[in-house]
């Protein structure tokens, strides 16, 4: 993905859906009552014709009406939330957001994470796999409750340099008895860029995107 400018959108379709639905509904609703008013105008006399039929069809346009309504609401809202997405996204255009899912970008040969331990552990492993969640890498870490850096080179298993782009680090930490000792993950990027041209606006760290549910804060 190449991103030019630090805003990228598509061009919004407007619906006509309800537009389109209201139209007919107006029209089939002016045919109904045409007919209606020539039946009442042509009938017996002495036999008029049953008035719950043509009331049961009024109550079914104006429900009809109603839900046309509601899904146009419903639009609204939509795009209302929408609006706050990209205004939430455009906030940390320039600044540095800190992904706390495991995911990092390795750009030019270099990634960074910062894991934590809840507990000291007796053994910690740090495994590193592809956007596909193939294991590319795999290291032993450090075993102190507390934080710790993790610089990672770009480099396979088999020293061979991988493409830049989103890796999700993993650590293990299993404490002397065998349990598992909690632990936390914190990636850092810039974001150089928004791309808003998806259904939801997305976060552009070096030439990657990263989700804006994936950031957790700015920092500066």
């Amino acid at each position: 993905m190449t991103t030019t400018n630090p805003v990228s959108t598509s061009t919004p379709t407007t619906s006509t859906a309800t537009t389109t639905a209201q139209q007919d509904l107006s029209t089939n609703f002016d045919t109904f009552l045409t007919l209606l008013t020539t039946q009442l105008k042509n009938q017996d006399p002495t036999a008029p014709m049953d008035s719950t039929q043509f009331t049961q069809q009024l109550v079914m346009f104006s429900q009809v009406e109603q839900q046309i309504d509601t899904n146009d609401n419903l639009q609204k809202l939509v795009a209302l939330g929408q609006g706050q997405s990209n205004n939430l996204a455009m906030s940390y255009l320039g600044h540095n957001v800190v992904l706390t899912d495991g995911s990092g970008a390795l750009t030019s040969g270099a990634a960074d994470w910062t894991y934590g331990l809840d507990n000291n552990a007796s053994t910690t492993t740090l495994t590193v796999t592809d956007s596909s969640g193939k294991a590319v890498y795999s290291t032993t870490g450090s075993t102190a409750a507390g934080t710790h850096d993790f610089a990672w080179d770009g480099k396979d298993i088999n020293g061979n340099q991988l493409p830049d782009g989103i890796y999700t680090l993993k650590v293990t930490s299993t404490a002397s008895d065998g349990t598992a000792v909690a632990a936390s993950l914190a990636s850092k990027g810039t974001v150089s860029g928004i791309d808003m041209s998806g259904s939801s606006p997305q976060l552009v760290i070096g030439t990657f995107e990263v989700p804006l549910s994936s950031a957790t804060f700015v920092t500066d």
